[in-house]
């Protein structure tokens, strides 16, 4: 007698499975409801019209959340994740801002949060591209202002801004991004750019959660080799050395990184706060 497990989608908040016990056949039939974990939550996702941002919104959308999803002029790109994540059954409501405009910080969180629909969980995914199209050719200085309006100053008033919010509130989850080559250093201009800036991320991620506790959690994922735009288009040098590097021996991908933000936003992760979580398949040190 061989088993079966039939899976329904007759409840946008759970999935319900039906099992029959090889051991029983027919007479034994268990039925188990497990509720979808962020259901009836809404998130926040900046910098998600594309790449990690993008894979983020879409993970927690599938965990029950609606999201806001944002991008600083990808109308189009943005549309298309909005749309993603209305096919999966939740609501999605887009904002445009440059965040490296620290005008800009107040008016996401005033147009995002509203009193009748609070933010459950907020993702500072934004960050500065200095590595693909004309930026790459920028000198070091211009990388720096950049990725330091963006990647830092956003995140930090942000976090802040909604942290107090979340507080006040009771509750709430806020996640960072960082990089895990900055707690051991890379060399390079790009390797001292991003330890400069993610390293700042990182520790920031630390004290915030000491601030907020215990009402508000807050962890910092710091992805390695990920495959987003610029590992596309990598050298064959660099995509051998993203590969070397990993214990997996592979290049991690933009939905690695967002199943691990949706376990730290989860209430799976409750006891978890003031962590950075390396999503890099293992780092190997040495040759």
């Amino acid at each position: 007698m061989g088993g079966s497990r039939r899976v329904d989608s007759d409840s946008p908040r759970s999935l319900s499975c039906e099992a029959r016990d090889p051991g029983f056949g027919d007479l034994w039939v268990h039925r188990m409801a497990t509720p979808l974990e962020l259901a009836g939550q809404t998130a926040l996702v900046t910098g998600s019209s594309r790449g990690i941002g993008r894979a983020i919104a879409l993970e927690l959308a599938r965990a029950g959340s609606d999201v806001v999803l944002h991008a600083r002029q990808s109308r189009e790109a943005l549309e298309a994740a909005a749309a993603d994540v209305r096919a999966l059954g939740r609501q999605a409501e887009m904002v445009l801002l440059d965040l490296s405009d620290p005008a800009n910080h107040e008016k996401l969180v005033a147009q995002a949060w509203r009193d009748d629909r609070p933010i459950d969980v907020w993702v500072n995914s934004a960050g500065a591209d200095v590595l693909t199209g004309d930026s790459a050719q920028w000198p070091f200085e211009r990388k720096l202002e950049a990725l330091w309006k963006l990647d830092v100053t956003a995140t930090v008033r942000l976090s802040r801004l909604v942290g107090e919010k979340m507080k006040n509130r009771g509750n709430g989850v806020i996640l960072n991004i960082g990089w895990d080559q900055a707690q051991h250093g890379m060399a390079g201009d790009s390797g001292e750019l991003f330890a400069a800036v993610k390293g700042a991320v990182m520790a920031l991620s630390r004290s915030l959660a000491a601030s907020l506790a215990p009402q508000v959690r807050v962890n910092c994922l710091a992805p390695g080799w990920i495959k987003t735009a610029w590992g596309q288009s990598a050298s064959q040098d660099w995509q051998k050395r993203a590969v070397r590097e990993s214990l997996l021996e592979r290049w991690g991908t933009p939905d690695d990184v967002a199943r691990v933000a949706r376990f730290l936003a989860s209430p799976q992760a409750g006891f978890i706060t003031g962590q950075v979580i390396a999503v890099n398949g293992g780092f190997r040190y040495g040759p």
